[in-house]
């Protein structure tokens, strides 16, 4: 089942339909991390290289030499800041359009259900501020332990395998179903979303193409939610009653889609 969405998703990342919300992705990302390397650059100039020039007033030349040497220093920083930042930075980007690409999944692959709701933008933002936070302290963790030998390489595919099997599935999930619905499902699929998390994992370990990871990782859930809603007897039908939680229809337990049980 895992391997079988993978292959579709991964499909999926490099069709026609997808490339629009791709190109956005990788240049929203391009920009922000060029804005970050011009920042950093500043840090060192105006802020780092004057504090501790106070200290020691007899810098090399090379050093006193502010403009290049916090071109450089911004260039080295910028570098060690790329393995921790590049999931989290693309993640939030891709966010913008993860309904985008999970609807035309949605609609192309499974033309005979129907295509679910995309979160409210608050909704949206809480979610992508949620996944920024909790891969930061995850990698936080995973980078804790780079000096023990062999821990550090299992804690990166175990942490981010969890973190991204989670957040994904909910993702996908949440666009038919209520939180609660969503976290009961995640429950009884436990060991099923967070072994596609750990192939989530390590597609984000591969350089470059782990700025696909947000793109590959809807696809991919979107999938399995699907496969999993069929082991339940089908996907829930939008509710039309007045509830909601944030401004999202609530599925009301019991009630599936033609075909499926009641």
């Amino acid at each position: 089942m895992i391997l079988a969405s993978a292959a579709r998703a991964l499909r999926d990342v490099f069709s026609p339909p997808f490339r629009a919300a791709l190109w956005k992705s990788l240049g929203l990302t391009a920009v922000v991390l060029i804005a970050l390397w011009f920042a950093v650059r500043w840090l060192f100039e105006v802020v780092a290289i004057p504090f501790f020039s106070r200290f020691t007033p007899d810098m090399p030349a090379w050093v006193d030499n502010a403009g290049t040497f916090a071109g450089w220093a911004a260039g080295i920083a910028l570098a060690f800041l790329l393995a921790f930042l590049i999931a989290p930075v693309s993640a939030v980007i891709a966010g913008l359009f993860l309904d985008d690409v999970a609807e035309v999944v949605e609609r192309d692959d499974y033309p005979g259900q129907a295509v679910g709701r995309a979160l409210p933008l608050g909704r949206s933002i809480v979610l992508s501020a949620k996944f920024f936070g909790v891969v930061i302290l995850g990698n936080l963790l995973a980078f804790a332990l780079l000096l023990v030998p062999v821990v550090n390489f299992g804690a990166f595919f175990v942490i981010n395998g969890y973190l991204l099997g989670r957040e994904y599935f909910e993702f996908a999930a949440l666009r038919y179903r209520s939180e609660e619905d969503v976290r009961a499902l995640r429950s009884r699929y436990g060991g099923t979303v967070f072994a596609a998390g750990l192939l989530l994992a390590a597609f984000l370990a591969i350089p470059i193409l782990n700025l696909l990871t947000p793109l590959f990782a809807a696809a991919l859930m979107v999938h399995l939610h699907q496969r999993v809603s069929q082991r339940e007897g089908g996907l829930p039908i939008a509710s039309t009653t007045p509830e909601s939680i944030e401004g999202v229809p609530v599925q009301p337990p019991g009630r599936f889609a033609p075909g499926g049980r009641g």
